[in-house]
């Protein structure tokens, strides 16, 4: 399999539900593992937002962009630091996992995100952990750090 990805950009359907999902997570409601990320733009400067699933993975958090190489993934490297809300408004750093780190957190991701995520990965959650070495370049995974 390829290293890279094309990135599956969101359908406008996609679009409403997610800038939906992003409210009610910001105000505490929906499932408890969405947030509402915000990150300034890499090269406007203007906050963006979007709604994410946070994954806890061996005491540690994880925010994963399963359609490959987001603008907020990218807009998120660039800035190294990004806000969640969730109720609180609460900021972290970030840092970007090696492909070698990321197998267990994407195989994690995928079975616990199936049913919203599951067309974006070319391989099934019930995999062997090595078979999401050959996939994880495609996919940006940061572990987050208070800031």
């Amino acid at each position: 399999m390829p290293d890279e990805r094309k990135y599956e950009a969101p359908s406008s359907f996609e679009k409403v539900f997610n800038r939906m999902l992003g409210t009610l997570a910001s105000w505490s409601l929906g499932p408890s593992y969405v947030h509402k990320l915000q990150v300034k733009g890499r090269k406007s400067g203007k906050l963006y937002s979007t709604a994410v699933s946070l994954l806890e993975l061996n005491n540690k958090t994880f925010l994963v962009a399963p359609r490959g190489r987001t603008q907020w993934a990218r807009n998120a490297e660039a800035a190294g630091e990004v806000t969640l809300r969730r109720g609180l408004t609460r900021r972290y750093r970030l840092r970007a996992l090696a492909d070698s780190e990321k197998p267990a957190v994407l195989k994690a991701y995928l079975t616990n995100y199936k049913g919203a995520v599951g067309r974006f990965f070319p391989i099934p959650p019930d995999a062997p952990v090595e078979a999401f070495s050959q996939i994880a370049a495609g996919y940006p995974v940061f572990e987050l750090l208070p800031a």
